[in-house]
């Protein structure tokens, strides 16, 4: 395990889980294998910039991540992620809007802005079919630069619910825990606007 971290953080297993049917705003749930609510996270509608915080529980009682970009909305934006509790900049996550056309691309940057991974989706074939049948579930994989697996994502398909499990195959990835949890919260964030297993809602539309 990486040593040092909540241990919100050291689980194997999470479940990203947001309504997709929810006017202004988006609010998002990260479960564990019970059931139980370890995360919970609030996208407000009508930002010009993404501004999102990570607490523990819903009554928002203890923060732990802060995840924000600069820039005004832009499809390859690179978001930074901080641990709220340290104030240490955990790395940063910026989408591939070229490549993700075809193939969701995102690179997983380190706190010294150099790429330490990258999430992509498992098979281009199922990319390209997901691209046309919305019901057909995405699986993604994120892997270090070696290419060496870390984490594997898979998509539930529910038209009320979009849902990802993530779960963490190395005990002691390489990449840093709050990064990777990070990215989860994220597909459900930008990804699921997309219309992908849901409508596509878009800033202030109907996430």
């Amino acid at each position: 395990m990486q040593s040092g971290l909540d241990p919100v953080y050291q689980r194997s297993f999470y479940l990203f889980r947001r309504k997709v049917f929810k006017i202004f705003g988006g609010a998002f749930h990260v479960k564990d294998e019970q059931g139980n609510t370890v995360m919970y996270s609030r996208q407000k509608a009508f930002k010009l910039r993404e501004d999102m915080t990570v607490w523990a529980d819903e009554n928002q009682s203890r923060e732990l991540l802060k995840i924000q970009t600069p820039q005004i909305l832009d499809l390859g934006a690179t978001y930074f992620v901080t641990d709220s509790t340290s104030g240490e900049e955990v790395g940063g996550l910026a989408r591939q809007w070229g490549k993700s056309m075809i193939r969701d691309t995102w690179h997983l940057i380190g706190p010294d802005r150099q790429q330490v991974g990258m999430l992509q989706e498992k098979s281009l074939a199922g990319a390209l079919v997901s691209r046309f049948i919305n019901i057909v579930p995405q699986k993604y994989v994120i892997q270090t630069m070696e290419g060496a697996r870390v984490v594997s994502i898979r998509q539930h398909f529910n038209p009320f619910v979009l849902k990802y499990t993530m779960t963490i195959d190395d005990p002691m990835p390489p990449i840093d825990r709050r990064l990777l949890i990070a990215m989860g919260i994220l597909l459900c964030a930008i990804e699921g606007r997309q219309g992908k297993g849901g409508s596509y809602g878009g800033y202030g539309g109907n996430v």
